[in-house]
């Protein structure tokens, strides 16, 4: 019997000729495998195109659910944002993706797996060390970085060789952007974004909304509440958590909310430009942290923004699936046990605009924190406290006059 190999295929043209150059080249057995973090329409006509192709098998998962609660979650309660802007949707994706691979891996009986990420992307790292992790005995297979044997260079290329073996497909090769889409967001790179001084083509690329500009000129009010973290109602309707992210991608790509065009780091060394699409996550991220920063005491806080953006460099490097982030994750969890409260809000051309905040876990004290005088702050308090505080400066500073006083 030939070995088998599971194929992380997403129905585009890259993955579908790696099929028949996967029997041609190493006589393999082809199982396809598609995994559904939310692609919708991206998964029509696969199976067809599957078998067509020469696979003997598709899987399609749908792993939405776990994708929303055991991978963005941990994220959106971190308050996760990579280099301050990129809230994690490639990112958080892949190891729940290479989770499921290596899981129809073992059920096949299969002896390796394969993916159609690039040489000098981040996502051949994520895959890998996901593969690596939870089944370090499978043979990985990356057909972009085998030059001497994938020596297909474009989409002219694939089409050709898909045409040779008999494998007339409806791909074209015009140039587009290079997409990546899940429940949480879109990515867009390639075209006029490969050069930073151009001014992306919003009106070409935008698939989840619309800018600020062509928002409707009247503002939107929204209302979630979230228990320990997790956001449990959506404008009084109780909800699991991808139906509420799935309703507010709808509510934040009417307004123009979550586009943002980022020239960030990755892994591999270079710097990449890409426009990102997260509407409903924008705004799940700023509610989280609109009721968070009740909650949460000075260092506690202090702390977890630390850790957070650790956590995000973890999750962006593909290093989901080790101690350092279940520990993280684990401080995380702590710290969201009083995250429970209501929040409002208000989505205006691109905007969230704060409508009120309230939870029975507050710290927020009015009587402390109103000009007028209450009885928990006595305003003599503070000359002992500033005296003490800065206690440092003032003998640093009688040091240096001491000092200038002998050089004089």
């Amino acid at each position: 019997m030939k070995e088998k190999v599971i194929l992380a295929y997403s129905g585009g043209l890259d993955t579908t000729a790696i099929i028949p150059w996967l029997k041609e080249n190493f006589d393999y057995e082809v199982i396809c495998c598609c995994i559904d973090c939310g692609q919708g329409n991206e998964l029509d006509g696969l199976e067809e195109r599957a078998k067509l192709s020469g696979a003997s098998k598709l899987y399609i998962e749908n792993i939405i659910d776990e994708f929303c609660d055991d991978y963005i979650m941990p994220c959106v309660k971190a308050s996760a944002v990579y280099e301050h802007k990129y809230l994690l949707g490639t990112s958080m994706a892949r190891p729940v993706i290479a989770k499921r691979l290596v899981e129809i891996a073992r059920k096949e009986g299969a002896t390796a797996i394969c993916h159609g990420a690039t040489g000098k992307g981040n996502d051949q790292i994520r895959f890998e060390l996901g593969i690596k992790a939870l089944a370090p005995d499978l043979k990985i297979i990356a057909p972009w970085r085998m030059t001497d044997v994938w020596t297909m260079q474009s989409r002219e290329d694939e089409i050709e060789y898909c045409r040779q073996h008999g494998i007339d497909l409806p791909f074209s090769a015009d140039s587009s952007y290079s997409r990546d889409r899940n429940l949480w967001h879109i990515s867009h790179e390639g075209l006029e974004l490969e050069d930073p001084a151009n001014e992306p083509n919003f009106g070409h690329m935008l698939v989840l909304g619309v800018t600020p500009e062509e928002a409707p000129a009247k503002g939107e009010y929204v209302t979630m509440t979230f228990e320990a973290g997790v956001p449990k109602t959506l404008n009084g309707k109780s909800m699991k958590v991808s139906e509420i992210i799935t309703e507010l991608n709808e509510l934040g790509g009417k307004h123009g909310i979550g586009i943002v065009d980022i020239v960030e780091n990755r892994v591999v060394g270079m710097k990449s430009r890409g426009v990102y699409e997260t509407p409903g996550g924008t705004i799940l991220m700023e509610a989280h942290d609109q009721l968070e920063e009740l909650i949460l005491d000075r260092d506690t806080m202090e702390t977890k923004k630390k850790l957070g953006s650790q956590f995000a460099q973890i999750v962006y490097e593909g290093k989901w699936f080790t101690p350092l982030r279940e520990a993280i994750q684990a401080f995380v969890d702590v710290t969201q046990q009083y995250v429970t409260g209501e929040v409002k809000f208000k989505l205006y051309k691109g905007n969230i605009i704060k409508a009120g905040t309230t939870s029975p876990y507050s710290l927020y004290n009015e009587s402390l924190a109103s000009f007028t005088t209450g009885e928990l702050y006595d305003h003599h308090d503070a000359d002992g406290f500033i005296t003490l505080f800065g206690l440092p400066l003032k003998v640093r500073a009688m040091k240096m006059q001491e000092l200038n006083k002998d050089q004089q």
